[in-house]
């Protein structure tokens, strides 16, 4: 696979992701909510992980309702998840499919905007829990299952401050830098050992809550709706990208 892969110029086609179950966090809003349902609409079993029991039963029954394979919801909360809950997960996945094909790290928190000098450190702690460390904790308990599949992919989400530095994104920057390294480790772990390819992607502004958060005075018609940011997904969560590893990738230009 050349280094010139572009997810962007990727046009996925119909049953792509067909036979692949595919594992996301965040799945029951914004751009996991778009994300799962689009894997699913591609033919992939997509295991909703999330917090949030009636949003991912919502998100379950619009893919039923499309016709896309049956999903699975597994309740996680990244912020109080135990090592016993990351463990019967893993345990559940090995026991219910065998092996794992994708893991997308979508699930994250913005935290506060502010100096550091005045950054609140309990605010800090929680944010580089969640975003950097839970996703170590998922990841590492379920690589197992992801090294039990002919092409597995893992997706972390990145963020154009967690390239270049930006003044006032605090902890949210800084976990996203650490996002950006745990992706470098760990494809250099498993290049050239294992079928497993590990990259990032800045998915760019969407339309979520996140994003009304870190831009409260925005116009939301200049942002692009969850819905149309998901082909570059597709492309690193499937065929589309195999060989293509310990690459920072951005979902729009």
């Amino acid at each position: 696979m050349s280094v010139d892969f572009d997810p962007r110029r990727h046009s996925p086609v119909p049953g792509e992701l067909s036979g692949r179950v595919i594992a996301i966090t965040g799945a029951s809003s914004g751009l996991g909510r778009a994300v799962s349902l689009a894997c699913a609409r591609y033919g992939a079993t997509v295991i909703l992980l999330g917090r949030h029991s009636k949003k991912l039963e919502a998100v379950h029954a619009e893919i039923e309702t499309a016709g896309g394979p049956e999903p699975v919801i597994a309740l996680l909360d990244l912020e109080k998840a135990l090592a016993s809950d990351y463990d019967q997960l893993a345990t559940a996945v090995t026991e219910r499919f065998g092996r794992l094909d994708g893991l997308l790290h979508n699930a994250g928190l913005l935290g506060t905007l502010s100096p550091i000098e005045h950054h609140d450190v309990p605010t800090w702690c929680r944010v580089m829990h969640v975003n950097v460390t839970a996703a170590f904790a998922l990841t590492q308990v379920l690589l197992p299952a992801l090294k039990q599949s002919p092409d597995a992919s893992i997706l972390f989400t990145s963020s154009s401050v967690g390239r270049r530095g930006r003044a006032f994104w605090g902890s949210y920057a800084v976990s996203k830098f650490a996002t950006e390294g745990l992706m470098q480790v760990l494809a250099a772990e498993t290049s050239d050992i294992t079928h497993i390819r590990v990259n990032s992607l800045n998915p760019g502004k969407a339309r979520t809550m996140m994003r009304r958060q870190a831009y409260p005075a925005e116009d939301l018609e200049t942002v692009p709706l969850p819905e149309t940011l998901t082909g570059p997904y597709i492309a690193l969560m499937g065929p589309a990208s195999r060989g293509v590893t310990g690459m920072a990738f951005d979902g729009q230009a």
